[in-house]
């Protein structure tokens, strides 16, 4: 296994020790921890590609595996964002139903032996979404008394860029989504 599909495999390990973090009361400094995880597992999602590419390690297992390990990441951020009330269901919804949509139009169309590869709004709705879930942590009551954090960040900014980022992600994951099946139409055409 090269060292990209480790980082990988990193990334999926992450998911549940920051939802651990995340879900449990009473962990000290649980929601900080959580926040740190999640953002070195998005960092790892950028720097596994980055070392695919630049030493041409593409393989079976990391175009396999790397869709899903950031899908896992980002349905677990958003779940538990949900779950506390910092977003609302139907916000999560979107996202992870375009999500779902996407990976079946792939599925569909590598069964054509057609290959979808990553758009650049598909790669624009990637940041924003991490970007918005970053912010939204941040924005949580107990990561926001940490002193180190109050100090950089007001609590009402925090909340308010929370907020911007996430609408911006809501919509840039609708228009990804609406590209992807309008580029791909013809993968997904009934048969006469």
């Amino acid at each position: 296994m090269n060292l990209a599909n480790k980082l990988t495999v990193i990334r999926i390990f992450l998911v549940p020790i920051f939802l651990i973090f995340i879900a449990i009361k009473g962990i000290p400094y649980g929601k900080e921890i959580a926040t740190f995880i999640f953002i070195l597992a998005a960092l790892t999602d950028k720097l596994d590609g980055y070392i695919a590419r630049s030493r041409n390690q593409v393989t079976k297992f990391g175009k396999f595996m790397d869709p899903l390990a950031d899908k896992l990441l980002v349905t677990a951020a958003l779940v538990s964002l949900v779950e506390l009330q910092v977003l609302p269901a139907w916000a999560a919804m979107i996202i992870i139903a375009r999500e779902f949509a996407v990976t079946g139009l792939r599925a569909v169309a590598a069964s054509e032996g057609i290959v979808i590869a990553a758009s650049p709004w598909g790669k624009a709705k990637t940041v924003t979404q991490i970007i918005a879930i970053v912010a939204a942590l941040l924005s949580l009551d107990s990561v926001m008394k940490t002193s180190f954090i109050s100090n950089i960040l007001s609590s009402n900014y925090i909340v308010v860029i929370s907020k911007i980022s996430m609408a911006a992600a809501i919509i840039i994951t609708i228009i990804s989504g609406i590209d992807y099946f309008v580029k791909n139409k013809d993968a997904i055409k009934t048969d006469k």
